[in-house]
Parts: C-alpha cells; structure tokens; sequence
C-alpha cells in the first residue's frame, strides 16, 4: 500500500536536511523523491500533502509545486522572432524593426503571456496621442501580432477583432505635373535628374532603380533587368528605357572594360537620397512636394491616358493586381504633357556637379545645385 515517510540526511556543514520520501505501492515498487527541507516542520507539511494525494487516490506530482518559468519579455521574443526572420529581404527587415521600435518602448518590459487587448488598444491609442500616421499604428500592429504569434500566444490580443485603428480619411496622392517635374529637375544634380527622369519614364519603383547593377544592363535591348529577389512581385522584368535616357545613362558609366558588374547602374543615388534630393529640389523651385513614387503614379496615369490596356500597365511597371493599378495608381492628371527630357538632359550633359563622386556618395543629402 501507499506510504510516505521523512529521512534525515547530514550536510557537510553539520547540520541536517529532512526528505520527504514515498511509496505508491508495496516494499516492491520504487522510493519516490518529494522534497527536501531544512526544517522538520516544512518537511512534515509536505509529508502531509504526500498523504493527501494518497487519500485522494491520486499519484502526487511534485512537479505541479514548483514554480513555472517566467514567461519571457516582449523585447526578448521580439529580438529572437527578428532573428529568425531570414525569409525576408533587407528592406522588410527594416521595416519590421522600425514598426517594433514603436511598440517595445510602451510594452517591451512586459511578460508576452500578459498582454490583453486592452494593452494593444492602449498601444495604439498612446502612438496616435503622438502624432503617428494610422498607417504606421498599423504596421507596429501587425509587427506585435507577427511577434506574439512566434511566441505562441493564444489568443493573439493583437489580433483581437476590439483592437481598433484610428479613424484616418485617406489622402489621395497627387501626382506631379511636367511643369513640377520640370522645375525641380533644373535644380538636381545630375545624377539626381537622371534618376528621377528614369523613374518618371518608365513607373519602376525608387528600390528597384536603388538596387540596379551594371551587370543587368542589356544595352542591345536598351534596359537593365529587375531580378526576382527585387521585385515587389517576385518576378524578374526588364525596365526598358527610351533611347535620351538610355544614351545619357550610358554616357555616365566607365568605359566597358573598367566596369564592375557589382557596381551600382545609377553611381552614388540611393532611395532615401534621392527622396530628400527632390525634396529639397521642390523647395527650392517652389512647386509642391512629390516624392519618386509619386512619378510611378504619374506614369501610370499617362500610360492609362495613353490606351494602354490595364494588363500591359502592369507588365510594364511590375503590378500584379489589375484591380489594384486601376483604383490606386491611376489618376485624373490636370496636366498630361510629358516632360521636356530633351531641355533636362541637355542640363544633365553640361552642368558638372559641384560634388566629385566620391563625396556623392559620402554626402547623403546631397542633390540640388
């Protein structure tokens, strides 16, 4: 029959340790550890616990008494889940760590397995108290959701149907007029101008012309090649360029035999330069701001203008959703004339930067002359 008794084991520092030790069968089944304690008094309390779980007709799982681990913080879940998350490209890692850098500040200490929706919507509610855009609540959002799905967390508050976003009227974007495109393009450097004719010539994407190389330059068919690992779509694509452009980029490049395949096709314009480059440039010709993406929308508001059908836009410009093209990128323009290249380029031949390359690409912000 069951039975529990307590042993009185030496330390090597002289005193004595009470176990608690038991049987849930006979002499013939195995004795069962249940504890040590220093006192008998502790030890006698557990031995009465033993004997409970006995009366019970039960099998005592000391295991059950000890305290569970503490679940691990959000700031902790958060580093191991950005660690893990070698599928992504560079740009979305960014992104990720940028979205979490919103949130770890307000709920970073906290244990993963005690946030509540009510957290997540005192989350969102502190972030819209300062200022941020609803889109960028969304994505620190979905980043916590993501974070606290690697941990397990079931079920997600983040992902709680309550947890609501602030109300934000979307703003529809404008795209720039030739007369804007123009007047900021006088002002680039050239290097600058010639991105940014680039990316109004043919709708490419700001990152796609970012990550452009030498090497994809097929000069016979007059385009460099958007590789898959580049694509938003996951689809290679060439990006065909009209022959003023096509001669003024080659013009810019080394002689054939000293070119790196490795180096960039657009020497020293990176994404974020280039966006604070026209920035800057649209301050300075006093017309309104637009961004490069702003040219993909232009573009393909002209292309639509143009008779192109919705599937050929999307070839041309790597979008994969139809639906998408027609209600997002396409706009009524008050302007539909095209921009004066022959006037930019002539500028773009003639007018040396006041930056050598070298300082080009030291100097971030650099871009209007």
């Amino acid at each position: 029959m069951p039975s529990v008794w307590l042993k009185r084991r030496p330390t090597k520092a002289g005193s004595t340790r009470f176990r608690v030790v038991y049987r849930v069968g006979g002499r013939e089944s195995r004795v069962r550890y249940a504890g040590s304690f220093a006192t008998k008094r502790e030890a006698l309390i557990r031995k009465a616990w033993v004997a409970g779980e006995f009366a019970a007709m039960r099998v005592p799982d000391v295991g059950a008494l000890t305290e569970p681990a503490a679940a691990p913080t959000l700031r902790d879940v958060a580093k191991r889940w950005q660690s893990s998350r070698v599928d992504v490209r560079e740009s979305t890692t960014i992104q990720h760590r940028t979205a979490l850098n919103r949130v770890l500040p307000i709920l970073g200490d906290r244990a993963v397995d005690e946030l509540t929706p009510a957290d997540v919507a005192e989350l969102v509610g502190a972030l819209a108290a300062e200022g941020k855009a609803r889109e960028s609540i969304r994505k620190s959002k979905t980043a916590l959701a993501m974070v606290l799905d690697y941990a397990k967390v079931r079920p997600n508050p983040a992902r709680d149907p309550d947890v609501k976003l602030p109300l934000e009227e979307p703003e529809e974007p404008e795209p720039p007029s030739a007369e804007h495109v123009e007047a900021a393009g006088l002002v680039l450097t050239p290097a600058y101008l010639l991105a940014m004719l680039v990316l109004d010539a043919t709708g490419a994407r700001v990152g796609e012309l970012d990550a452009a190389r030498v090497g994809e330059l097929d000069e016979s068919r007059r385009a460099w090649l958007v590789r898959a690992a580049v694509s938003k779509t996951r689809r290679p694509r060439w990006v065909e360029l009209p022959e003023d452009l096509f001669e003024v980029l080659l013009e810019q490049l080394p002689p054939r035999e000293d070119r790196a395949a490795a180096a960039p096709l657009f020497a020293g314009v990176t994404a974020d330069r280039l966006r604070v480059a026209i920035g800057r440039a649209c301050k300075a010709a006093g017309v309104p701001h637009f961004s490069p993406h702003a040219l993909r929308h232009r573009r393909i508001s002209l292309l639509h203008r143009q008779g192109s059908s919705w599937a050929e836009i999307g070839e041309l410009v790597g979008q994969r959703s139809r639906v998408v093209t027609a209600d997002r990128y396409t706009h009524a323009l008050l302007d539909y004339r095209e921009v004066d290249r022959a006037k930019l380029l002539e500028r773009a031949r003639t007018v040396r930067s006041p930056l050598r390359s070298s300082s080009l690409e030291s100097a971030p912000f650099a871009g209007v002359s």
